[in-house]
């Protein structure tokens, strides 16, 4: 389960806040002064989330968001606060750094939905055993074909996709899949302080390369899966490139990447050597909007295992609920689609799900590739899609393709629409 850290020096609301995590599915932990605090944020797996009282013992939120930073952890900090309009508050947000605020008097209310707005899945905690999350589309059905092809190779694989889309859990199944599970796995975070290895000052090449080069001696005969390679700053691309064009390690290379690292690589903001070394093949996972017969079957395995997890009743989706899911776009994919389930689940009473349970937020950006009708020679495939994604109501395909009702009434018309 997603850790949580909360610092606080009030016992009772530790145990009000704690309470609340724990039946949304969270794992929380407590300090009350700021030596336990920075213990605690230590221990913390990647994904966690830290929340804090404005002042506890020994400590307040800004020294602990400083201290945070300079020891380069980078957990995403929501302060709990007494008064929104407080001078203290607002600087906690603006210039130290917090992510969130929630008023004290309404915790009960807001925590649990800001906390599951910030924190990431766990993935250092999953077995490695776990299997992929069945889905019945057939571009799932090709990505596992993929994974157990590649798998069985040693080719260097970039697997591309939307965030959200458990891009790492697939390069956990390729390396499941590989004969070199008997060998090290490392993870990296490319664009966090993590991809800071050990250094050796008495060696003659400079800092970063030892720091990297350390990685892949650690790893020898295994592998290497780096996230977010698209963050990776060009010095260490540099280093990572001559380490492996000119060293060759024996060391698979798996790297999860968001779409735009091919527009980088064009623009060579990436180097394209690095690239090709690294994509000697790769996978490509759409977006959870392009494969909607996904959406049921994942969210049920949701609450499958939350009930697992809590030994409790399983939770059910009415025909509400899942009209209601197919027709989200969601831009945030799984990760999106698995908070707003947890969220569902904790909180409904009984065990039916409603649309109107479900915490579906329609204030998120716009998606690249989003319906809007921008080429008049995809209109007619485009509103096709949207009708057939909104099971024919008109209404909702005019807000996915961002047209007015009469628009695209008259559009289904004139393209011999049914």
């Amino acid at each position: 389960m997603n850790k949580v850290l909360i610092v606080d020096a009030s016992s009772s609301d530790l145990r009000i806040m704690t309470g609340l995590l724990t039946k949304a599915g969270y794992d929380p932990v407590t300090a009350e002064d700021f030596d336990a605090a920075k213990e605690e944020v230590a221990k913390l797996p990647p994904g966690a989330v830290v929340i804090t009282a404005m002042k506890f013992t020994r400590g307040t939120a800004q020294e602990l968001i400083n201290w945070q930073k300079r020891e380069g952890y980078k957990f995403p900090v929501i302060a709990i606060v007494e008064n929104l309009n407080d001078l203290d508050t607002i600087e906690v947000l603006q210039d130290h750094g917090a992510v969130a605020v929630v008023q004290r008097r309404a915790v009960d209310k807001q925590l649990v939905e800001t906390v599951a707005k910030y924190i990431q899945d766990d993935d250092s905690t999953q077995s490695q055993d776990k299997p992929l999350i069945p889905r019945p589309s057939k571009e799932f059905r090709e990505i596992e074909r993929e994974v157990n092809m590649i798998g069985a190779s040693n080719a260097n694989v970039i697997i591309f996709g939307e965030s959200g889309m458990g891009k790492e859990h697939i390069a956990r199944a390729i390396y499941r899949h590989s004969g070199r599970t008997d060998k090290p796995l490392t993870m990296l975070e490319a664009g966090g302080a993590a991809l800071v290895g050990r250094h050796n000052p008495t060696s003659e090449q400079g800092e970063m390369y030892n720091r990297i080069h350390g990685y892949f001696q650690d790893a020898a005969g295994g592998t290497i899966i780096i996230k977010n390679i698209h963050l990776l700053n060009f010095d260490k691309q540099s280093v990572l490139l001559h380490i492996l064009s000119t060293e060759h390690p024996d060391v698979r290379v798996i790297c999860t990447a968001e779409p735009e690292l091919l527009e980088m690589v064009s623009e060579k903001t990436f180097r394209p050597t690095l690239f090709f070394n690294l994509r000697e093949v790769d996978i490509t996972v759409p977006p959870l909007r392009k494969s909607v017969e996904d959406i049921q079957p994942i969210a049920e395995y949701f609450l499958k295992e939350m009930a697992s997890q809590q030994d409790d009743a399983e939770k059910r989706l009415d025909a509400s609920a899942v009209k209601a899911l197919r027709n989200h776009l969601w831009p945030g994919n799984i990760r999106e689609l698995k908070n707003v389930i947890r969220l569902a689940a904790a909180n409904v009473e009984g065990t039916l799900i409603t649309a109107s349970d479900l915490p579906i937020s329609h204030s998120s950006p716009e998606t690249k590739d989003s319906l809007k009708l921008r080429n008049p020679k995809m209109e007619r495939q485009m509103i096709a899609d949207a009708m057939a994604q909104t099971e024919g109501n008109i209404t909702q395909a005019a807000r996915l393709l961002g047209i007015g009702r009469t628009t695209l009434t008259y559009k289904i018309k004139q393209y011999g629409l049914k």
